[in-house]
């Protein structure tokens, strides 16, 4: 019998359930600690799916498609509607984002994953979207896959675990409400960085005002620490360090160990090729986030920087991070 890709149905749950948990531990075995698997990983797993393929409110469209030969399923691929975030312009909508709980058994036929590329990017341009981003973790099959189809590296995920016993440097201090007008100043200097690097990131017209909204809510969480360089009439420099989200951890991972790090900026890094004075000040904002993942328990985290901001990635390889993700665009 033919290969046949087709939407997944409830039906599917059991062999879906150990193809993601063999996809988990992939992951697993590259960073045990950042992709530490939950004590119930199958049935999260499961939980995860029934929702996707059975609820009729969700917060995002989810599409999962299967490869099935002979009533065997052999491989998976799931993509979604990203949501733009408030402080982009999105002029082409949400994105379609092909997830990194895609997988392919060891016994599929050959060309397998690139049949599933296909039906999955088909699948969301039918459902709107005008851009196309994939993600990857592991292994050289499906960096392949999306090489071939013309992806480019858009974001690095860079991760360092253990950070082990670290103190705030004696320059950096928790954010206050006064702070909030300085960081926004400074979100518009990263926000025009990420754009001299890639259109993608346009900002949206109000996003000075949505992202002060976004800042002042933040202060009222604590589970984030929100830390920053220099008086608030003169603020050098801001970062933030959160919680892990399942957006870009899936359900088998045990998350509560991780922390996230996306909205980071000093003015040491407005050269995206040179750092300036080796990045001092904002080597200090990353070690100060660093300190307080630490004091939370946390021993993993993602630091997101576009790929083609060089100094970014220097400075961060030098603070002792590799790649761990990549979220590529299809050009």
């Amino acid at each position: 019998m033919a290969q046949t890709i087709r939407q997944a149905t409830i039906e599917d749950i059991p062999q879906l359930v150990d193809l993601l948990l063999l996809d988990a531990k992939e992951r697993h075995s590259a960073d045990p600690v950042l992709w530490k698997l939950a004590d119930d990983a199958s049935a999260q797993i499961e939980k995860a799916l029934t929702f996707a393929l059975t609820a009729m409110q969700q917060p995002f469209q989810q599409i999962w498609q299967v490869a099935e030969d002979d009533g065997e399923i052999h491989g998976v691929i799931h993509s979604m509607l990203l949501p733009v975030p408030p402080i982009y312009a999105g002029l082409k909508g949400d994105p379609g984002l092909i997830l990194p709980d895609s997988f392919v058994s060891s016994n599929a036929p050959e060309g397998t994953v690139m049949t599933l590329l296909d039906a999955a990017e088909n699948a969301l341009i039918y459902a709107g979207a005008k851009i196309i981003i994939s993600s990857f973790v592991v292994g050289d099959l499906w960096r392949e896959a999306f090489e071939t189809r013309n992806y480019e590296p858009l974001t690095h995920y860079m991760s360092r675990t253990n950070f082990g016993d670290q103190a705030m440097p004696a320059c950096l201090r928790k954010a206050t409400k006064e702070d909030v007008s300085g960081i926004v100043a400074r979100s518009a200097e990263n926000r025009e960085v990420l754009y001299s690097i890639d259109p993608f990131w346009a900002t949206h017209s109000d996003a000075d005002m949505r992202f002060a909204g976004w800042m002042t809510h933040c202060l009222t969480y604590q589970d984030r620490d929100m830390i920053v360089m220099g008086n608030p009439d003169a603020l050098e420099g801001y970062i933030i360090a959160q919680p892990a989200t399942r957006l870009h951890f899936p359900p088998a991972h045990d998350i509560s160990g991780n922390g996230v790090v996306d909205d980071y900026y000093h003015p040491e890094l407005a050269d995206t090729i040179r750092l300036t004075r080796d990045g001092e000040g904002a080597t200090d904002l990353l070690r100060a986030a660093e300190a307080a993942f630490a004091n939370r328990g946390i021993r993993a985290n993602f630091v997101v920087c576009a790929a083609g901001w060089l100094s970014k990635i220097d400075l961060l390889e030098a603070a002792g991070y590799d790649r761990a993700m990549v979220w590529s665009i299809k050009r």
